[in-house]
């Protein structure tokens, strides 16, 4: 059976070359600043009163779509 591996913010943050902000920027539409909101982003887990965690496989999911897009556009 596979394991589900909860990866915390900074784990994240290495993994996709993304900082904390563009990280919450990527799950909030915001009007101001639409080409920011990503809604293919992963959403995180909530794993206690303050704290979330996003699920690995769902993380590489996206970095491996992120980057077969890229080879199409080129």
């Amino acid at each position: 059976m596979a394991t589900t591996v909860i990866l915390r913010r900074p784990q994240v943050e290495a993994r996709t070359g993304l900082s904390r902000s563009s990280i919450y920027a990527k799950l909030r539409d915001n009007p101001k600043r639409p080409s920011e909101y990503d809604p293919t982003f992963p959403k995180p887990v909530s794993l206690g009163a303050k704290a979330v965690g996003w699920i690995e496989h769902e993380i590489d999911a996206w970095i491996s779509a992120r980057i077969e897009e890229s080879r199409k556009a080129v």
